[in-house]
């Protein structure tokens, strides 16, 4: 079964076209990994998923249902996405705990003391039970990072989007994240992510897309793609990240 289905997305800010007849299967339980530099799209592909920006042409479709149409209820289709920008945008004057709790509470209009429970039970889970009552800023880039995934995961959501999850931490605070998104993968979330990290990428990925200027390039699997690729965009890019010591 299709959790998500992009057909043909086309999407142009003022008379740059980020986007390009992009077409996108994701099935259920698996997940889908995004590369390419920055300014490849990959950023406003999630964005437009997540129905944050608009496109201009094309199909989104959740569930056999088009969320792209304009007539449809945003709020309800967001009901079912969960998305982690790179930044962690979590409420600053609010606990850890308030935090995970609010949408369960206030969109999903789940008993608060219900909420609280499952919140505790994920902030345990992954190892930040301690941290409930705490404020964000007493909390390190990771962890803010994995309130932040864990937010997303309190309201069940159908489909997760992840961006850059590790693109604003110091690099001895990326595995503890990328361990958390490894987790979610063996518990067969579904999820589309955009990455830098290419050894992360081989690790979860069931499809690998590399984007260059809005396009889709090449796909396939974390093999087939990131060490064994066609297409010479798609070497160029490769060769550029080894170098970075960044594969």
């Amino acid at each position: 079964m299709n959790v998500l289905e992009l057909i043909n997305i086309r999407k142009s800010f003022g008379s740059e076209l980020v986007l390009s007849d992009v077409s996108l299967t994701v099935p259920e339980h698996t997940a889908t990994v995004l590369i390419g530099a920055s300014g490849s799209g990959k950023s406003t592909l999630l964005r437009c998923i997540n129905l944050l920006d608009s496109i201009d042409d094309g199909q989104i479709i959740l569930d056999g249902e088009e969320i792209s149409d304009p007539l449809i209820d945003v709020d309800q289709v967001r009901r079912k996405l969960g998305m982690v920008f790179q930044a962690f945008n979590l409420f600053p004057h609010k606990t850890v705990l308030e935090n995970i709790t609010l949408a369960p509470i206030k969109v999903h209009g789940l008993n608060p003391d219900v909420a609280t429970m499952q919140a505790i039970e994920l902030l345990d889970r992954f190892g930040l039970s301690e941290k409930a009552d705490q404020y964000p800023d007493r909390l390190s880039g990771g962890q803010q990072q994995r309130v932040a995934i864990i937010r997303s995961l309190a309201v069940k959501p159908r489909l997760l989007l992840l961006d850059e999850v590790t693109s604003a931490l110091d690099p001895v605070l990326v595995n503890e994240v990328l361990a958390v998104v490894r987790d979610l993968k063996q518990d067969g979330i579904t999820m589309v992510l955009a990455t830098h990290e290419m050894g992360f990428a081989t690790q979860v990925a069931d499809e690998v897309c590399f984007l260059e200027h809005g396009e889709i390039v090449e796909r396939g699997t974390a093999g087939q793609v990131l060490q064994d690729p066609q297409m010479i965009q798609t070497k160029e890019f490769l060769r550029r990240v080894h170098e970075a010591g960044r594969l």
